[in-house]
């Protein structure tokens, strides 16, 4: 929640250090007042300044909220050159769910069918258990199809995983993440 010039400033400087991946964050306020220009205006900047690296548009679908919403701002990120879209920072009180993975795994696939351009998809935030991360895989699975079951298009965020997945495999080993 910043200037563009502050964003470009700082996509700059992590590609001129090395960065192959950008993550951004749509502005939402924007998105919500219906100010698309700004937003389309935002990521398109953000992706010519990310030039070769991978950009990942995080649309934050919990302060969304409506499926409709999360399938336009979907929409929206990939028409303006997402890489990937994202679901959460995981840092707002709702995070990545079943239904907006579903709802933004439909806009990739109508995308796709459209466009011919294949998006990653990457739920974040709040998903910690095999379980639920198994809820993801199948949506993506189910939705995408097997073209999309690899990390160039579907990645999971989530921090807490890791650990419980080695916990889980190798109880009695230290955990490393």
């Amino acid at each position: 929640q910043t200037f563009l010039e502050v964003k470009t400033t700082e996509t700059e400087i992590a590609v001129r250090n090395g960065a192959d991946e950008v993550d951004i964050v749509m502005s939402a306020g924007f998105f919500l007042n219906k100010d698309y220009d700004i937003v389309i205006e935002e990521i398109t900047t953000l992706r010519q300044v990310a030039g070769e690296a991978t950009l990942k548009v995080i649309l934050e679908t919990g302060v969304l909220g409506t499926p409709d919403l999360i399938y336009k701002a979907s929409v929206i990120a990939m028409d303006s050159g997402a890489d990937f879209i994202k679901t959460s920072t995981g840092k707002t009180a709702v995070s990545a769910t079943p239904e907006a993975a579903w709802v933004m795994c439909r806009a990739i696939r109508d995308y796709y069918n459209e466009t011919g351009i294949m998006v990653g998809f990457k739920p974040a935030g709040g998903i910690s258990t095999t379980n639920e991360a198994l809820v993801y895989y199948n949506i993506v699975a189910n939705v995408l199809g097997e073209k999309w079951l690899c990390s160039e298009r579907f990645r999971i965020g989530a921090s807490r995983l890791a650990s419980n997945l080695l916990k889980e495999i190798h109880p009695d080993e230290p955990t490393y993440f």
